[in-house]
């Protein structure tokens, strides 16, 4: 009888919450550290992405910034534009990760993941949290263009760490967002189509380019419900203008997202390999 209920205690202390969260975030830290020594390895791809920043800044930010209705709450329109391009980048990076997926799934990597003793949700985490980490390195990138170009943005730490923190944010919200395109397409050339479908629609229909003042009243609603917005609202208030009254609600709505979104690609995840 003793034995029994010492075996019986054992196997409840294994599978112990703390045990699962333990295992849960050895899982996840193991994932994302795989995924960022893959950019260590190609460290070219942050020098791609940076063009296209610099093209909307240098080019697009100067020449909008001749234009009276572009420049509001009396900054510059390429301070405006920063966080929004900012944000813009974070989208991009996280929003065609899951591409890499279906590239593991044809390569029959993604089926040695499903078969490891590891949580989905590790998986997905750990590989949202990589989009994360390669999106704080566009963020590097694009801060050094800022100060080389001489745009006045605010380098307080406090908006500096609230700005990476909602970055990381925005960057688990659309990496697994598009962990759930994959897993609805599950090829390459859909996921493509599909990624280029959403992310030009979210870009345009925000606050990225221009306020929300100025927008026609259908637009004005699209943007109260896109994601993206409340991202660059942050942003603009930590590193522009330092008026952050609405940050509980940007950084709330990213976060309610952002737990829906990984809690669908956990369902569907195994769904990629099938």
């Amino acid at each position: 009888m003793n034995s029994s209920r010492s075996a019986a205690s054992a196997a409840a202390s294994a599978s112990s919450p703390g045990k699962v969260f333990r295992e849960t975030l050895t899982g996840i830290l193991a994932i994302t550290e795989m995924e960022v020594r893959k950019l260590r390895h190609d460290p070219t791809e942050l020098l791609t992405r940076s063009i296209q920043p610099v093209l909307w800044l240098v080019i697009f930010g100067q020449t909008f910034g001749q234009v009276r209705a572009f420049q509001p709450e009396g900054v510059s329109y390429q301070a405006f534009l920063t966080p929004g391009i900012l944000s813009q980048s974070v989208m991009f990076i996280a929003i065609f990760f899951g591409i890499s997926i279906i590239w593991e799934k044809d390569m029959g990597i993604l089926q040695k993941f499903l078969a490891m003793p590891v949580p989905r949700l590790a998986l997905v985490l750990g590989k949202a949290l990589a989009a994360g980490v390669r999106a704080l390195s566009q963020v590097a990138i694009i801060f050094l263009l800022a100060a080389f170009i001489g745009i006045p943005l605010r380098w307080h730490f406090p908006g500096l760490l609230g700005a990476a923190f909602v970055v990381t944010l925005g960057a688990v919200f659309f990496a697994t967002l598009s962990m759930i395109i994959a897993a609805l397409v599950k090829t390459r050339e859909r996921f493509m189509g599909v990624g280029q479908l959403l992310t030009m629609p979210l870009f345009f229909a925000s606050n990225a380019l221009y306020p929300v003042s100025i927008m026609p009243a259908w637009l004005k609603v699209v943007a109260a419900v896109n994601p993206l917005s409340y991202m660059v609202d942050f942003l603009r208030g930590a590193l522009v203008t330092g008026q952050l009254s609405n940050w509980a609600l940007d950084v709330g709505v990213l976060l309610a997202a952002g737990i829906i979104s990984t809690a669908v690609a956990t369902y569907l995840y195994p769904q990629v390999a099938g």
